[in-house]
């Protein structure tokens, strides 16, 4: 995502060293060994313990990198392809994309490495339907429905074709903002078609637009595996506006929310966790202390940047994974410190 250098952020030397000593630290505190892989059923993809925290998804089996490699703006044009290798050897299993109707090329510009680490990774993907503009109190008709699952099946096809694969772990409606559409029964047999194909595994939401309603909505529907919500320390952050939403409930407010999607099986990774603190014209406010009041001190005065202490937060306060956008070294480095740490600043 993108970094705003602050009197706040650490200097490039000392966060190296501070990388180091908390990487350490981690791996003394008792991390197994990557050739240690319980036998409990669950799938270990690129397991490495000894670099990288790992968590259930939902009622997947997959024991996923607590840190996501967001691939969507990373990889449109090519530009961040050089940090996939780096981010593998990190110990991350999880990859997302996003269809070329909304990120240019960034499939096509991940699909060498999907072909070289088939079945050593996780690999998901989404797509926006076209926007339904609802009064209200009003419901998707069952024609806009079918119009949305229909799009979202030829968008899955295209991706497909696009990551020269036959098959993706998850796909998600993205940028979803109707609950109605999220529980119709169309999408949901839009999904089944496409499992039953053998071409899909399972089915999420991404939403960052009336993304409360839109979880609750994936919460009763009853057959979503995943959740990609745009969810800060401060509460829901709209990218559109640049701002957490009106009136946002803290993340410490909706922990009984995400518990209840937790108890339906549904997979919460989160996204745009410190996107408000990054710079103006980057869907940012630029002010890299406005999450400071929710820190106890452990966290405040970890040797950690205000976006590490972002993601070490939402990562420690009900959400599963963090999805993050990272375009260089430096950032993918940072990230890496956070997911791999962020527990033991919350002893």
């Amino acid at each position: 995502m993108p970094h705003h250098d602050s009197a706040n952020s650490i200097d490039r030397r000392d966060f190296l060293k501070a990388s180091a000593i908390a990487t350490t630290a981690a791996v003394a505190a008792g991390h197994a060994s990557a050739a240690e892989k319980p036998s409990d059923g669950l799938d270990y993809r690129n397991h490495r313990p000894d670099r990288m925290q790992y968590r259930q998804l939902g009622r997947t089996k997959l024991m996923c990198s607590r840190l996501v490699f967001g691939g969507g703006a990373a990889l449109s044009g090519g530009r961040a392809v050089r940090l996939l290798d780096r981010a593998f050897d990190a110990g991350i299993n999880h990859y997302d994309l996003g269809s070329n109707a909304y990120y240019k090329q960034a499939e096509n510009a991940f699909a060498d490495f999907y072909k070289a680490h088939r079945g050593e990774i996780w690999v998901t993907s989404k797509a926006p339907v076209r926007p339904i503009a609802l009064k209200p109190g009003e419901s998707v008709t069952l024609e806009q429905a079918q119009a949305a699952a229909k799009q979202w099946t030829g968008l899955l096809n295209q991706s497909l074709i696009d990551m020269k694969a036959d098959y993706v772990d998850a796909y998600y409606i993205m940028m979803v903002d109707q609950p109605s559409l999220v529980k119709s029964e169309e999408m949901k047999k839009a999904f089944d078609a496409a499992k039953a194909a053998g071409k899909v595994g399972h089915f999420g939401i991404s939403t960052h637009t009336r993304a409360q309603a839109c979880l609750e909505a994936a919460i009763e529907a009853g057959f979503y595996d995943l959740a990609m919500i745009a969810l800060s320390p401060g509460g829901w952050y709209s990218p559109v506006s640049a701002k957490l939403e009106k009136d946002s409930p803290t993340l410490k407010d909706v922990q009984p929310l995400l518990a209840r999607a937790r108890e339906a099986g549904i997979g919460l990774v989160g996204m745009k966790a410190g996107r408000f603190l990054s710079a103006p014209g980057t869907e940012g406010k630029g002010n890299t202390t406005a999450f400071d009041s929710h820190y106890a001190p452990a966290l405040m005065n970890a040797a950690l940047s205000p976006f590490q202490r972002a993601y070490a937060y939402v990562l420690e306060n009900g959400l599963d994974v963090v999805n993050a956008d990272m375009q260089n070294f430096a950032h993918l480095e940072e990230n890496i410190v956070a997911a791999n740490t962020s527990k033991t600043y919350f002893a």
